[in-house]
């Protein structure tokens, strides 16, 4: 784990300031790589490349980058890759030099070329340069989880893991405007875009060539939803628990204690739970949020208390106040380069930075919501699916995964919904599928003139959402395969975004162990009534989990989703202090967002609302960013010690 960047000349030609530009880009990322870092350029000077080192695998100065395989390629990386040993015997042990993935990268390169990606199972961005074919090759896991970006500024191209380390070297620092109408929208953007105007990502399960200066961008994997109905429930139930083991298993590989994020959720659970079970006793920490002074619906350590006392690991807490949302919320924006997902990433960035007093690498339960169903959107929609069904008198045709019948018994996870179901049901009632998902998750509803909306015609967000919701991988009938799709594919990488900022902020590790690929391809074969059974969210990730977790996780109707008392902070010890962000001068007379009228409207955000959050997000990240560009092109010419 992390932090890389380069520049190379598309047009082969030495590159100016080529060493101070990559020490302007190592200084950026210098919180990714805490124990090592280091550059290397080709003797022509037509390309450079940074790495930032956090030792996991192989702590000794022979795993450190950039590396060479002495033949002419060079690498710079950033991830996990599980299966290095096994990819070492297939290769031949016999041709490494060093005991690190990082070596394994390169040996799979020139075996397989660009195939090189369709052996890795793990987290990873990387690039290696080819001296003898004179390519740049690069490539991103295949669902995000470890960040690559780029730019192209006059025939060079620059490469980055976040965001910051290449804006010294855009013309201007300006807001895209589709990628803003994307947020407003959904508290994301899609397709590869950023918020940052001509600063674009690497979309996952993809790869970048260049040659020639030629850029030729290619997907190398998919998930294909294609239900398997010879199979029964406990086919797929032992076949997705032993898988489940089985990544948990490699994702222990590391030459450093590893530790686990114990939300009380189901997710996060069971991955503490089967790592406890894989470790010698006491060698698992848990760690966990809670913000007490406000009741239990906004502090969950209960259950994770449950879990560590069961299994018998120590469990750190992180009691989180108003006054640390006060003095941290500038730096969760700065770090996570631009506002993405929901209030989520502040509670995560104190927790992680507690993690990292004690270990370097974590595991997490991400994924789980979006691979087997966990939002409660999904139980909304069908819900309404199910009610059309039951008047047109069509719910037993066998087009239902779920009776209006059996449904009902868990309507109660949608207790603390209400508002969205109001909204959810004010009009467009029984449209087809793609208009009521959208509607579910379209967020801009409750904007209006806080927002200059004329500036952001005529994109349409929608419309890429269509896209993506209708993608050809999905087959038509199943609602429930539909919504998770779009969320695998659009929020999913932008959850993946707070993990990785939240935990690199702090020198941290995330791993993610839901995310593995052979667990994603079995569940994609799953049909829904098995996943979905009776509207039962993540029923069969229940069934599977059941010999590693207490009933009181398993029988939990009332998952939030770490849950953030905003609106609490707002009416109170909060308030000036947001108040004083919407009111400086440069904030009243920002082109896209009327902040007079934010303030107007903030004592009627209800409660778990995330508008003002979105808002105040991007006032924020505009005065991190866009406000400080003089500091950022100050860089290129004095780079701080």
């Amino acid at each position: 784990m992390c932090g890389i960047a380069g520049i190379y000349n598309l047009e082969s030609q030495p590159v100016s300031s080529l060493t101070q530009n990559l020490n302007v880009m190592n200084y950026l990322l210098r919180h990714r790589g805490p124990d090592g870092n280091a550059i290397w350029s080709n003797p022509l000077g037509t390309l450079g490349m940074v790495h930032r080192r956090l030792s996991i695998i192989d702590l000794s100065p022979a795993g450190a980058q950039p590396m060479t395989d002495h033949s002419g390629n060079w690498i710079v990386f950033n991830g996990e890759i599980y299966n290095y040993i096994e990819l070492r015997q297939e290769l031949g042990p016999q041709n490494f030099t060093t005991a690190s993935d990082t070596e394994v990268i390169m040996a799979a390169y020139r075996r397989w070329g660009t195939d090189c990606v369709n052996h890795l199972r793990g987290m990873f961005a990387f690039a290696i340069w080819s001296k003898a074919d004179q390519t740049l090759f690069c490539a991103r896991d295949r669902f995000g989880i470890k960040p690559f970006y780029y730019t192209i500024q006059n025939d060079i191209f620059y490469f980055a893991s976040e965001p910051k380390a290449l804006l010294p070297f855009v013309d201007r620092i300006e807001t895209d405007l589709d990628g803003f109408k994307d947020y407003l929208t959904f508290q994301f953007c899609m397709a590869g875009k950023t918020l940052f105007k001509g600063i674009r990502e690497l979309l996952p399960a993809h790869h970048l060539l260049i040659k020639n200066g030629n850029i030729q961008i290619q997907q190398y994997w998919e998930v294909f939803f294609e239900p398997d109905y010879d199979h029964t429930p406990q086919y797929f139930e032992e076949k997705l628990r032993a898988l489940l083991v089985d990544s948990v298993q490699f994702h222990l590989r590391s030459d450093v204690p590893v530790g686990a994020y114990v939300s009380g959720g189901l997710d996060s659970s069971a991955v503490a739970s089967i790592a406890s079970d894989q470790q010698d006793a006491g060698a698992m920490m848990g760690f966990t949020g809670k913000f007490s002074r406000y009741g239990d619906e906004f502090d969950e350590s209960r259950f994770a208390r449950t879990l560590a006392e069961q299994k018998g690991f120590q469990l750190c807490e992180q009691d989180i106040t108003a006054q640390d949302f006060i003095e941290n919320i500038r730096k969760v924006i700065y770090h996570m380069d631009y506002p993405a997902a929901g209030p989520g990433s502040f509670p995560q960035y104190m927790v992680s930075r507690l993690a990292a007093r004690h270990r370097k690498v974590l595991l997490g339960g991400q994924g789980g919501d979006e691979i087997f169903g966990g939002y409660a959107r999904y139980l909304i929609a069908y819900f309404e699916q199910c009610i059309k069904g039951a008047i047109e008198g069509t719910m037993h045709s066998g087009n239902f995964v779920v009776t209006y019948e059996s449904i009902i018994p868990n309507l109660v996870a949608l207790r603390n919904y209400k508002p969205l179901l109001q909204e959810f049901w004010r009009e467009g009632l029984f449209e087809s599928m793609d208009r009521r998902y959208f509607r579910l998750v379209n967020r801009a509803p409750s904007l209006d003139a806080e927002i200059n909306w004329s500036a952001l015609e005529p994109y349409s967000a929608r419309e890429v959402f269509r896209q993506i919701f209708n993608g050809e991988n999905v087959r038509k009938e199943s609602y429930f395969d539909l919504m998770t799709h779009f969320d695998f594919k659009t929020l999913l990488p932008a959850l993946l975004q707070v993990e990785d900022r939240m935990s690199m902020a702090h020198g941290l590790e995330a791993r993610v162990p839901l995310l593995d690929h052979p667990i994603v391809e079995l569940a994609a074969t799953i049909p829904a009534d098995i996943k979905f059974k009776n509207g039962k969210m993540k029923h069969i990730l229940g069934e599977v989990v059941k010999p590693f977790l207490p009933d009181t996780i398993l029988n939990r109707q009332d998952k939030m989703g770490f849950p953030t008392p905003l609106s609490e902070w707002l009416a109170g010890e909060a308030r000036d202090f947001v108040h004083d962000i919407f009111l400086s001068q440069k904030a009243l007379n920002r082109d896209l967002v009327n902040n007079r009228q934010v303030l107007r409207g903030m004592e009627g955000e209800p409660r778990y609302g995330r508008k003002i959050w979105g808002l105040l997000c991007i006032e924020i990240w505009q005065q991190e960013f866009h406000d400080r560009e003089p500091e950022y092109k100050r860089l290129l010419e004095f780079v701080p010690a």
